[in-house]
C-alpha cells in the first residue's frame, strides 16, 4: 500500500456477502459509464458458480448485458453459456410499456362502465403514459413482478445510472402514498353515495378493490426492497471526482429512504506496481489523480469499500472474463489491494 493511502477496506465484499447469508436481490447502480453493469455481471456469475440458481437482470433501457455475455438476452430467460445456475435478461422496454398501457386502458374502461360514464378511455390512457415516470413505472411493475415470482435463488440486478434508479427504486413509496390518497377519497366519495342512496345495500365497489390489491403488492414491493437480510444496493464507482460525487449524494438518499446501501465497489483503479519512474507522463499524471480521489474515497466511504477493482489491460467480456473479474472483487487478497 503506498504512502498516500492510509486505510484499508474494512469489510470486503465476499465478508459482506459472508456475514449476510439471505441476501437475495442485489442491484448496482452508480454514474454512467463507469462499470455498473460489468460488477453485476461478475457478481452473477460468482453467485451461480457458487451453486446458486441466479437471473442476472437489466433494468436498464440502454442495455448492454447481451454484449457483455455475447449473447442475445433480449426479452426472453436465457441460460448463461458456460455458467450453470445462470439466467440472464434484460427487460424489453417497449413491450413493459405496451402492456401498461394495456393494463391502464383495461382499467380505465373497467372504472368508467362501473361510474356509468360514457366518455371513452383514449384520453385519460394518453394522459396517463405521457407522464415521463411512466416508462419508470412499467420497469418497475416488471421488477418487482421478477421478485414476487421468487423462482430464483438470486437476483442480481445492473440498474439504470443512479437517478433513474432512485426513482425507480422509489416508486414503492410514491406508488403506496397514491394509492392512499386514491382509497380515502374512494371511502369518502362511497359513504356520500350510500348516503344519498334510497337503499342501506352496501355496494361492491371493484375500484376500491383494486387499490387495496395495489396497496398489498406495493407494501410487500416496499418489504423486500428495504430488507437489510434480502436486499443490497451497492454503488460503483471511478477514482475521480464527478462518479464519487454523484454516489456521496445517492448513498445518503437511499439511506433515507430506507433502501439498504451495501457499500461502494471502486473500478479500474491503476495498478502501481507496473507504473514505474519512466512510464509514460500521462500515466504517472493518471495514478497521482488517482491516488488523491482515493483520499476523498476513504474520508467519504471508510467502513463502505468493498473492493479495490484493478483496471484490465482489456476489455471485460465473456463470462471468463467475468469470472477475472469476479476474482478481483470477491477474493480478499485483491480486494485489499489498493
Amino acid at each position: 500500500m503506498s504512502a498516500v493511502e492510509t486505510r484499508g477496506i474494512t469489510e470486503s465484499m465476499a465478508g459482506y456477502l459472508a456475514g449476510h447469508p439471505s441476501l437475495k436481490y442485489v442491484f448496482f447502480g452508480g454514474k454512467g459509464g463507469v462499470g455498473k453493469t460489468v460488477m453485476a455481471g461478475a457478481t452473477a456469475v460468482w453467485a451461480a458458480d457458487q451453486g446458486r440458481r441466479t437471473l442476472l437482470a437489466s433494468t436498464n433501457p440502454v442495455h448492454s448485458l447481451s454484449g457483455l455475455l455475447g449473447q442475445n438476452v433480449f426479452g426472453k430467460h436465457t441460460t448463461v453459456t458456460g455458467v450453470p445456475n445462470l439466467v440472464a435478461l434484460e427487460i424489453d422496454t417497449r413491450d413493459a410499456i405496451e402492456r401498461s398501457k394495456r393494463d391502464i386502458q383495461d382499467k380505465i374502461q373497467w372504472f368508467l362502465k362501473f361510474a356509468e360514464i360514457s366518455t371513452k378511455a383514449d384520453e385519460f390512457v394518453e394522459s396517463a403514459t405521457m407522464n415521463p415516470a411512466f416508462e419508470e413505472s412499467a420497469m418497475f411493475e416488471n421488477m418487482i413482478d421478477l421478485m414476487f415470482k421468487d423462482e430464483y435463488d438470486v437476483y442480481v440486478f445492473d440498474t439504470a445510472p443512479t437517478a433513474n434508479a432512485r426513482r425507480l427504486l422509489g416508486m414503492s413509496k410514491v406508488y403506496s402514498l397514491w394509492v392512499g390518497k386514491m382509497m380515502k377519497s374512494r371511502e369518502e366519495a362511497q359513504g356520500l353515495r350510500q348516503l344519498l342512496s334510497f337503499t342501506k345495500k352496501k355496494e361492491s365497489d371493484p375500484l376500491m378493490e383494486y387499490l387495496v390489491d395495489f396497496q398489498k403488492r406495493m407494501e410487500h414491493a416496499r418489504e423486500l426492497l428495504t430488507d437489510a437480510e434480502k436486499t443490497a444496493f451497492f454503488f460503483v464507482t471511478l477514482p475521480e471526482a464527478l462518479p464519487i460525487a454523484v454516489i456521496t449524494r445517492f448513498i445518503n438518499w437511499f439511506t433515507e429512504f430506507g433502501i439498504p446501501v451495501g457499500g461502494v465497489l471502486v473500478n479500474m483503479r491503476i495498478d502501481r506496481g507496473v507504473v514505474k519512474v519512466d512510464s509514460a507522463e500521462f500515466v504517472r499524471n493518471r495514478l497521482a489523480m488517482q491516488d488523491e480521489h482515493m483520499q476523498t474515497v476513504w474520508q467519504k466511504f471508510d467502513g463502505q469499500v468493498r473492493a479495490i477493482v484493478p483496471l484490465f489491460d482489456d476489455e471485460v467480456r465473456g463470462t471468463e472474463s467475468l469470472r477475472r473479474l469476479a476474482r478481483a472483487v470477491f477474493t480478499k487478497e485483491t480486494a485489499a489491494a489498493t
